[in-house]
């Protein structure tokens, strides 16, 4: 990961030299090389790094959560609710009191988990997995029609922005975003770091994970919670980044096996790795065109997906 974030800013359609980013004598308002480095590609870099390896984490609590090995970060809805506030936000942003894309991605991101929480949890004492997959679903399919009528009510130029959007784009500008999204980051990171032992014992399933003394419904809501919340702040930085938090996790395991003490920390650092990696491939593979990173992600995670179906066949 380190190596990943170090290498990537130097990559790119403009070459920079080393020494004048930092040990030039130029000034940096006419250091043009600086700029690139410190302005443009090193606030890209972070926040590759921050949404892989947090979508990759998600990933891994709700495989176990769901103890579903194809679930994703945005199989119960929470991508679809915060793709619909951005979007809200972009078509209607004059006329909505919203702070921003970002925002009205985390608010849509916050109303989707309060409803599958409350229909996953009406007709039971703890939280039940599948009305919980099967209300992820429908939430899905609802919100994905609700997309595409804001677009059809948006004009062209709105529609363009949004559909980069909703492609999966690291193009931010500056470090406000990641400094927005870091607090909630790190409050579901420390989360899963107390979840790594409760979702090996929900590997085994409910009933002998509360025989063995888990708090079966305390473990249940905070992973679900926890995940939502950080998937929803890194939606809201880069977009619904596809793939990550699937291929990742499986490649991860196929590695150091299935104990989500090792799996957990081992996907943040290699997702963050995997999508730094794939933003760079993005800026550069057709330069001097950028590519939404979501398109590259996609590429190499359909094949990958197929693999996992036929595989667990």
């Amino acid at each position: 990961m380190l190596g990943a974030v170090i290498a990537a800013p130097f990559i790119g359609s403009t070459p920079i030299r080393l020494g004048e980013v930092f040990g030039g004598q130029t000034p940096f308002a006419d250091n043009v090389d600086a700029q690139i480095f410190f302005l443009a590609r090193l606030p890209r870099a972070l926040a590759a790094a921050l949404v892989g390896g947090t979508l990759a984490a998600a990933g891994v609590v709700f495989q176990g959560l769901l103890r579903n090995p194809l679930a994703t970060p945005y199989t119960l809805g929470v991508s679809a609710g915060a793709s619909l506030g951005a979007m809200l936000a972009i078509t209607f942003g004059a006329a909505l009191p919203v702070a921003g894309v970002a925002g009205a991605s985390l608010a849509g991101a916050f109303a989707a988990v309060l409803v599958v929480y409350v229909l996953a949890s009406a007709r039971h004492r703890g939280l039940s997995t599948t009305v919980l997959l099967l209300a992820g679903v429908t939430l899905n399919a609802f919100f994905s029609a609700l997309i595409l009528f804001v677009q059809y009510l948006s004009d062209f130029a709105q529609t363009y922005r949004a559909l980069r959007w909703l492609m999966g784009d690291l193009d931010i500008a500056g470090y406000a975003p990641l400094l927005t999204a870091l607090p909630l980051i790190l409050i579901a990171l420390a989360a899963f770091a107390w979840l790594a032992r409760p979702l090996n014992l929900l590997s085994l399933g409910a009933d002998a994970a509360g025989a063995r003394g888990l708090n079966v419904t305390q473990a249940q809501r905070l992973a679900f919670f926890s995940a939502s919340l950080a998937t929803g702040a890194a939606v809201s930085v880069g977009g619904p980044i596809g793939f990550v938090g699937i291929i990742v996790p499986h490649f991860v395991r196929l590695l150091v096996g299935a104990d989500h003490r090792l799996v957990l920390p081992g996907s943040v650092f290699t997702g963050a790795a995997f999508l730094v990696a794939c933003d760079a491939l993005a800026r550069t593979v057709i330069a001097p065109l950028e590519l939404p990173v979501g398109i590259i992600t996609a590429l190499i995670g359909g094949p990958f997906f197929l693999w996992l179906l036929l595989r667990s066949r």
